[in-house]
């Protein structure tokens, strides 16, 4: 072998002990890091934010202001986080909070605020920063019922909702030097985002077989190993007081059976009424909201209060919006316009000793909508306060703009005892065909409808039903027939049957009782409101467990009516 040849083993041989080697390595540095944990360090990718917010050991988007009493949080955190139905009007920049119990409204750099109408002073006002507006923690706990931790270190701020269930626990060490690796992810191999020490508090939000995913005092969330932790206590964050309901107290177990008394020019003449048996509420059309800026106008009267208190009977007034549009969106438009309108019904309320109060609007912009939901949730915590049930008229559900789809029902129900569903007016007055006020199918459909779709609880939806009907006339000129009606109560139908000598028979259609008549060359037809249909909307009611009955109106009615109606309690 020649030097050349030599030298050409000699660094084949290098080269194969050096790949020897490194394969060496790689085998003897897999061995290690399959069987010794990471030991590196990262930092959490929130460190050095000023004030990190978390909820269940989620990172928010925004962060807080302040520290300590002065510890303020962004609008849009509470919005999303707490309630979203936390009210910002951008005229006044005011934040308006609505609980069962509490009316609040803040304004942006006042410390002037009102609580269920009140004047109250804050410590710390709103603040605006750039574009978010922080609310100052002391009313929203007293609202909210919320809790906060804040780390003096780290300045993370630990949010946690009332009612809330939090595992608390604490590391546990082999000594009191060693430390638990709280990790980035369920995995020793991964990287650690601190060390803890022994007896440490954790906040505990999800437990696997081996993992636990854990929350420090100091904000951090990783994971830790579930025999470096011991349980300690489940505590639940206390919810606020919630002040009594008027329905669980005083209707538990009682179905409502109300009237309304449509009150115009003059007042009724209780000497007439008689005594509606079974009827326990009747509600008067006495208030209604006459101007942009929430002004009201009263009808009531103390003499039919007596009248009814004196036979057992609660008297709901009913407010109404002048079924005007336009007037509509200016008082409610404002917290400071709704706030009228809701200090002069509760005036109201006092002076003539209501019971409760039943909200009629109608006839309102779709875009309103949402401004009619919040005078209801304004008005709830203070009806409350006066120990008043609280009701509102709704249509069934359709397509129209003024009539339907400005109500959202859904939203509506929390805040209110009931919701009457005015099942009526299937074919209007001035409807381009003549056809049932209210048929049973058409009202069974509108009913399930609500229940179904907008998830209202039949303990509190009440069934409207019409104690009227239309007298149709069609009337064929150049092959086109015209439609034309008028409406009756049950007694004038009742008198026009007996005068015209008619014989009504049973529609299987609708439900009810069809007559129909020939009169100077016109038709005339009716679909009777009468004990018949009453008696089936009773049962509809009561099959799924509705919360009573409402009928338009008391004068419109007979004994026939009120005899029907009773039944609703058995």
């Amino acid at each position: 072998m020649n030097r050349k040849e030599r030298a050409h083993l000699h660094r084949s041989n290098k080269r194969r002990w050096w790949v020897l080697g490194f394969v060496a390595f790689l085998i003897i540095g897999w061995i290690i890091f399959e069987i010794f944990p990471n030991p590196l360090h990262k930092d959490p990718d929130w460190k050095g934010l000023a004030k990190p917010i978390f909820i269940k050991g989620e990172i928010l988007p925004y962060s807080a202001i302040g520290t300590g009493d002065s510890l303020q949080l962004p609008l849009p955190v509470l919005q999303e986080q707490i309630d979203p139905n936390i009210r910002y009007e951008e005229a006044t920049q005011s934040v308006i909070l609505t609980t069962d119990r509490n009316l609040v409204q803040l304004q942006s750099g006042s410390k002037d605020a009102q609580l269920n109408m009140k004047s109250v002073q804050l410590r710390f006002a709103p603040q605006q920063e750039g574009e978010v507006l922080y609310v100052p923690l002391a009313p929203l706990k007293e609202t909210y019922g919320i809790n906060v931790y804040e780390d003096p270190t780290t300045g993370a701020v630990i949010l946690l909702k009332a009612g809330e269930k939090v595992q608390y626990a604490h590391t546990v060490t082999a000594g009191a030097d060693q430390t638990v690796a709280l990790r980035v992810e369920a995995d020793i191999h991964s990287r650690i985002y601190t060390d803890v020490p022994q007896n440490a508090r954790l906040r505990i939000w999800e437990t696997g077989e081996e993992w636990y995913t854990v929350q420090l005092d100091n904000g951090y969330v990783g994971y830790m190993q579930k025999d470096s932790v011991a349980l300690d206590d489940l505590e639940t964050v206390s919810v606020p007081k919630m002040p009594d309901n008027r329905v669980n107290r005083d209707w538990a177990g009682k179905k409502v059976n109300l009237t309304w008394e449509a009150v115009y020019e003059r007042q009724p003449d209780t000497t007439k009424i008689g005594e509606l048996p079974g009827v326990n509420v009747v509600s008067p059309t006495w208030f209604e909201i006459v101007d942009n800026t929430g002004n009201v106008r009263s009808k009531a009267d103390m003499h039919y209060v007596n009248w009814a208190h004196n036979r057992n009977k609660e008297v709901w007034g009913l407010i109404s919006n002048n079924f005007d549009a336009d007037m509509t969106t200016g008082a409610l438009s404002t917290y400071e316009n709704r706030s009228r309108v809701i200090s002069q019904i509760l005036e109201y309320a006092d002076l003539y000793q209501l019971d409760g109060i039943n909200i009629d609007f109608e006839s309102v912009h779709t875009s309103d909508g949402p401004n009619v939901t919040q005078f209801v949730r304004e008005l709830r915590p203070l009806a409350l306060q006066k120990d008043l049930v609280l009701s509102m008229d709704v249509t069934p559900k359709s397509n129209s703009e003024l009539w339907s789809k400005f109500l959202d029902r859904e939203a509506l129900a929390p805040s209110l005892d009931y919701m009457m569903l005015m099942a009526y007016d299937e074919h209007w007055a001035a409807s381009p065909k003549s056809g049932s006020v209210a048929s049973l199918p058409w009202v069974e459909k509108a009913v399930n409808r609500v229940l179904e779709e907008d998830e209202v609880p039949a303990n509190k939806l009440i069934l409207g039903v019409p104690l009227y009907s239309r007298v149709w006339t069609e009337k064929t000129e150049d092959g086109k027939t015209k439609v034309s009606s008028k409406a009756l109560g049950m007694n004038g139908i009742a008198e026009l049957i007996k005068e015209k000598k008619l014989s009504p028979k049973f529609d299987q259609t609708t439900g009810q009782n069809y007559v129909e008549y020939q009169e100077e060359g016109t038709l005339k037809r009716i679909w009777i409101e009468d004990e018949v249909s009453l008696t089936a909307r009773v049962q509809l009611a009561q099959k799924l467990n509705l919360a009573g009955v409402a009928s338009w109106t008391r004068s419109l009615g007979d004994e026939r009516a009120w005899n029907t109606l009773s039944k609703i309690e058995k």
